[in-house]
């Protein structure tokens, strides 16, 4: 069976129902990290692919293959319109060339507040609106001389993108190699009333 990209063996999959269904209590993310551990499913950097395996499991449940505790904790990731706040509300124009901006800088989000704050943004003002970013990800704000400017959303790569694929020109062995080294740029935001001549 295949599951985002990966073959699975009947073996394999013996092996993720032990793990998911073997001891009671333990979470959906603790499974994730067993399976990972198990596996030698690493990332470049040597941490586990935690997320991308819980996609996996996901999916793996939702088509009846293994069965998962009940999460623990609603996701706070789902789709749900962000709030409004007056933190998002439209700033005064900011005119300025690109190159007289002083204290140029992207600050990746830290906090929950930032997160919810620029999926508020994403929402309001880009054309596409938020939708949650999938797998590993990061976002980022842009700013220059305490004003915010742009937003960025960096995530996984798709696993096949036919376009992508030919330009590249890679075999299926090549992409299941290198697609790691592969990112999504999700999201690019300049906010409106930004009108800074070179920013792009």
């Amino acid at each position: 069976m295949r599951y985002c990209g990966r073959e699975f063996s009947d073996a394999d999959l013996a092996c993720i129902r032990r793990i998911a269904e073997g001891e009671p209590g333990r979470t959906r993310r603790a499974i994730s990290r067993l399976v990972c551990e198990a596996f030698g499913w690493r990332k470049p950097d040597g941490g586990l692919k935690d997320m991308s395996c819980r996609v996996v499991l996901w999916r793996m449940q939702r088509a009846g293959v293994v069965r998962l505790p009940a999460p623990r904790h609603r996701s706070s990731n789902d789709a749900r319109a962000p709030r409004r706040t007056s933190q998002a509300e439209p700033a005064p124009p900011l005119l300025t060339s690109a190159g007289d901006l002083r204290d140029l800088r992207l600050d990746v989000l830290a906090s929950r507040a930032e997160s919810l704050l620029w999926n508020e943004y994403v929402d309001r003002y880009h054309s596409l609106g938020y939708q949650p970013l999938p797998g590993a990800q990061l976002r980022y704000f842009a700013r220059a001389e305490g004003r915010l400017l742009a937003l960025f959303g960096f995530g996984a790569a798709a696993w096949k993108t036919a376009p992508r694929d030919r330009f590249i020109g890679w075999t299926a062995q090549q992409r299941a190699q290198r697609l790691p080294l592969v990112v999504n740029n999700a999201r690019f935001l300049i906010l409106p009333w930004i009108a800074s001549r070179h920013l792009a």
